[in-house]
């Protein structure tokens, strides 16, 4: 059955390149980024890796840790990490999960048999610090993902997170946000800065600091 928003994330211990871990254990207090990808020495997944690689400053600045997984074996996440890097211009300092038996891949439900064979599709779990699934995306092995929106999207959920509010379409940190239906209008403009109603549903107002 495939996970859902909200759900616990499965826990597992796994073989990594960083060593052996245990999953929630390894992530404990922080946003994970676990991400799949179909192969190791394959033309998209190394630039997709080597993305990840060059955006490791920003993750750590909103306390999130990147984790990637694929089925092929611990020695050839070895092998490749040099050509990532290259690729990256960046040192891969986050974990590679070796999933040789198709454990984690088949909890976090990453294999789609109507995509081929049995290698994971491109799917994404952005996962709290409470272990919940909060987003998930799914890409065809032809399709590189946009890791730019998944920043942006890791930055939206804890915009919202942090108080009564939502965002907006293409909404990146600085724009403003929409006050929730729930708050009156009145009480809005007590606990917000330059409230607009658009609409009676749809108000605008500066993101809270």
């Amino acid at each position: 059955m495939s996970l859902r928003l909200g759900d616990t994330a499965p826990d597992f211990t796994a073989d990594t390149t960083a060593g052996p871990i245990s999953f929630h254990e390894w992530k404990s207090g922080a946003w994970a980024v676990l991400f799949s990808h179909p192969g190791d020495f394959t033309p998209v997944c190394t630039t997709e890796l080597g993305r990840t690689a060059a955006l490791s400053g920003e993750f750590a600045r909103r306390n999130a840790k990147p984790i990637a997984i694929s089925v092929d074996s611990l020695e050839d996440h070895q092998r490749w990490i040099p050509d990532i890097a290259e690729v990256g211009g960046a040192e891969v300092d986050f974990p590679i999960i070796a999933d040789s038996d198709r454990a984690v891949a088949q909890a976090y439900d990453m294999i789609h048999p109507g995509e081929g064979d049995a290698s994971t599709v491109r799917a994404v779990f952005l996962i709290d610090p409470q272990d919940k699934v909060r987003l998930t995306l799914t890409y065809p092995k032809s399709v590189g993902r946009n890791f730019s929106e998944i920043v942006r999207a890791l930055d939206a959920l804890q915009a919202t997170d942090a108080g009564p509010v939502s965002t907006p379409a293409e909404w990146t940190p600085g724009d403003r946000v929409i006050i929730s239906p729930a708050i009156s209008t009145e009480d809005a403009r007590e606990r917000f800065e330059n409230v607009e109603e658009l609409r009676p549903y749809l108000r605008l107002a500066d993101a809270p600091r």
